[in-house]
């Protein structure tokens, strides 16, 4: 991250949103457009930009808009804080498509403040009220989150989008946020996602990953579980709205909500998944069950052929109503079947909903590893898929991998029914 800048575009005491103009103030010439998203045009500048990741920011705006919407006072202001906001263009869709009332954008690089004033300004002109919707400071992620918390001064919804791991800001965010509202947490720490990185994973979400089949779904769960802990050391528990795992980067999301009160029992959500080697079956463990976690399986001699990884989160990626209301949503404003860097928000979203089911268990099983094992040609996907279903398992496609299927189904069940698809062939 770049050094810390204390310079902050508009200078108060105290936090009274929305801004008020100082007296003279003059919106700066706005930038030549050079992209859109969604209708919403902006220009990067000089500061790293991906389109790739405008699906992220979709369902960001999509779960932002139904979280004002649901909110117990609708007349208090919706404040939003994008703590690493690049060009601006996170705060610009909050303001513009989300209906925020004010947003705060925090970047630690000052030379980037001419291309996030620039774009924010051409959202609107100052009102005739002389109170303004914005504000951008280039301050350390860290001082800006403990600054805010420490003047009291709560957000419904703060976005924290860093490169690598950013376990540091998960409680610092937390402490900002108001109760009830949400969290938009960000990784593209892969190494630990992948195993490679063990001792780093354990220091920042305290979980010790190990290589298994289904990678960048432990990179989400390894950052859900990591804001489960830091939540419940606050005294706070949370609830995942949806997780999105993109392959540039990789990329792992995740959208929490803050939820008073301490769950009466975190380990139902936080635990161990334990994946065997020889027979490809994967199963999730409690802490009351460390010491017996084992595999059925007939190979129980070797005992290498256990990987167990963890504390992590084993529950539902994402809430299952939620996802709903935003895709109900994205069709109401034509981002459903629209591609937005060849991603169809509905084929997205409808998939998410799938994966909602209680009854699925972490991670998941490729189709090439269920043929591998039946020792046939691999099935169609969809015909796998609805067998599974008719024999009363649960049983869908994953967003993370194409050729990836998320059941409830014993693999060695998933085994059998493959080979009887073959043979009726």
């Amino acid at each position: 991250m770049a050094s810390a800048s204390a310079t902050v575009s508009i200078h108060r005491t105290a936090f009274s949103p929305p801004f008020q103009f100082q007296p003279g103030w003059r919106a700066p010439l706005p930038l030549r457009c050079t992209h859109s998203e969604r209708g919403v045009s902006f220009d990067p500048g000089s500061a790293f930009y991906r389109s790739d990741s405008a699906p992220g920011r979709d369902l960001a705006v999509l779960a932002a808009t139904l979280h004002r919407q649901r909110r117990l006072d609708p007349s208090s202001p919706f404040l939003c804080l994008d703590v690493m906001c690049g060009s601006g263009i996170r705060a610009l869709r909050y303001l513009a498509q989300a209906g925020a009332d004010f947003v705060w954008a925090n970047d630690a690089s000052d030379a980037l403040r001419p291309v996030v004033v620039a774009n924010l300004s051409r959202f609107e002109l100052p009102p005739s009220d002389g109170q303004r919707r914005w504000v951008v400071s280039h301050l350390d992620a860290s001082r800006l989150l403990a600054e805010r918390y420490l003047r009291r001064e709560y957000f419904d919804v703060i976005d924290v989008d860093s490169f690598g791991s950013e376990a540091e800001y998960i409680r610092a965010a937390f402490l900002a946020l108001k109760i009830g509202g949400l969290a938009y947490l960000t990784s593209t720490d892969w190494r630990s996602a992948r195993g490679y990185g063990g001792k780093c994973s354990l220091s920042s979400y305290g979980a010790y990953i190990r290589p298994v089949p289904y990678p960048n779904e432990i990179g989400l769960r390894m950052l859900i579980g990591g804001a489960a802990r830091e939540a419940a050391m606050l005294g706070f528990h949370i609830k995942p709205v949806f997780s999105y795992y993109a392959s540039h980067g990789p990329i792992y999301r995740a959208m929490v909500q803050l939820c008073h009160g301490k769950e009466d029992d975190i380990s139902n959500y936080y635990g161990f998944i334990c994946h065997c080697k020889s027979c490809g079956q994967t199963q999730t463990f409690g802490f009351d069950e460390l010491g017996q976690i084992s595999c059925g399986c007939a190979d129980r001699a070797d005992a290498t052929s256990i990987t167990v990884v963890g504390p992590l989160w084993t529950g539902p990626l994402h809430d299952a109503s939620s996802i709903t209301e935003m895709l109900n949503l994205a069709v109401e404003w034509g981002w459903a079947y629209t591609s937005e860097n060849g991603i169809i928000l509905q084929k997205l979203l409808d998939t998410m909903i799938e994966e909602s089911d209680p009854r699925l268990p972490p991670g998941y099983i490729r189709h090439d590893e269920i043929a591998r094992r039946a020792k046939v040609n691999s099935p169609p996907l969809g015909t796998l898929i609805s067998s599974l279903r008719k024999e009363g398992y649960a049983a869908c496609r994953s967003h993370i991998g194409a050729n990836a299927i998320k059941t409830n189904c014993p693999i060695s069940s998933c085994i059998e029914i493959a080979r009887e698809i073959r043979n009726m062939r």
